[in-house]
């Protein structure tokens, strides 16, 4: 094992992430659904923050699971307000709701995973990045799959929170190239 990508320094909730489930290629429709309801949870906080709540907010939204989520009524909302676990912000868990409704949709119609990894033509890009500063915040792509995700009915999805939702599920391998895990991960892509 050798050095590691520098944003996750050394906590360990964050190397154990890092080092097993950040850039791996995920293609299970309600694990990527998961991941980006929890990449709209942190917009405006630190990731550590959302790990740190993950297992609360499994708990929570009962198990991410989206045809449950989909029926939530406003006494939910209210009882999530109330989940000192969770993020409590009423626009994020609305939202949620909203968003497991379109993930059905989206599922029903031709499969989440199909949905989202179509734009990647099956395969990650592998990115060859020396150092983090040049890891962009977002890209073209995260701009086109943010704008499609927001026609189908989804929200807190804008172009950042979608390209570190791309990092996080293996559609963009972003470890630099001097990480241990870079050509580990390349190699899950192929």
């Amino acid at each position: 094992m050798g050095p590691r990508c520098a944003w996750c320094g050394t906590d360990p909730i964050y190397v154990d992430y890092h080092d097993t489930e950040w850039g791996v290629p995920d293609k299970d429709a309600r694990a990527l659904w998961e991941k980006l309801i929890l990449d709209g949870f942190q917009a405006g906080l630190s990731w550590i923050t959302i790990l740190k709540k993950r297992e609360a907010f499994q708990a929570a939204f009962d198990g991410f699971e989206p045809e449950r989520i989909a029926r939530y009524t406003e006494a939910d909302v209210t009882r999530l307000l109330a989940d000192p676990g969770i993020v409590r912000h009423r626009g994020k868990i609305e939202a949620t709701i909203g968003n497991a409704r379109a993930y059905l949709a989206i599922q029903e119609q031709e499969g989440f995973d199909t949905f989202l990894w179509r734009y990647m033509d099956g395969a990650p890009l592998q990115n060859e990045w020396a150092s983090m500063a040049e890891v962009p915040a977002e890209t073209e792509l995260s701009h086109r799959i943010s704008k499609d995700l927001k026609k189908a009915g989804f929200k807190f999805c804008g172009p950042t929170i979608v390209y570190a939702f791309m990092q996080a599920v293996g559609m963009v391998n972003d470890h630099t190239t001097d990480c241990f895990r870079h050509q580990e991960v390349k190699a899950l892509g192929r």
